[in-house]
């Protein structure tokens, strides 16, 4: 009795890690936009944290501090983001408790 649950168990486990595994490949493939100042810096990354696009508007290109700022801002934000999105997307396959990364 005790070893068909052992084995039921590992079989759940199989189809958890298979779930995740397949989760995190569509993650790569969603992107989040972080942003600055009202959109004047707009920072495009994938769930995978991958920075796909910086988009920066003219009027904050003559102040180089400020400019750096807010890119940080804007990537920060992306980030966030992301997270967000990884840990909504994963917390459907993970057993009540658990929390990523393991």
């Amino acid at each position: 009795m005790m070893k068909g649950g052992m084995g039921n168990l590992m079989k759940q486990a199989q189809q958890m890690q298979e779930n995740i595994k397949r989760a995190e490949a569509e993650l790569a493939n969603i992107d989040v936009e972080g942003q600055a100042a009202n959109g004047m810096v707009k920072v495009s990354m994938s769930c995978k944290h991958q920075v796909k696009r910086v988009s920066i508007d003219d009027s904050v290109m003559d102040d180089r501090e400020m400019l750096e700022d807010l890119i940080v801002t804007a990537l920060n934000d992306a980030a966030r983001k992301a997270e967000a999105t990884t840990q909504q997307r994963m917390s459907g396959l993970m057993p009540a408790g658990m929390k990523l990364p393991f």
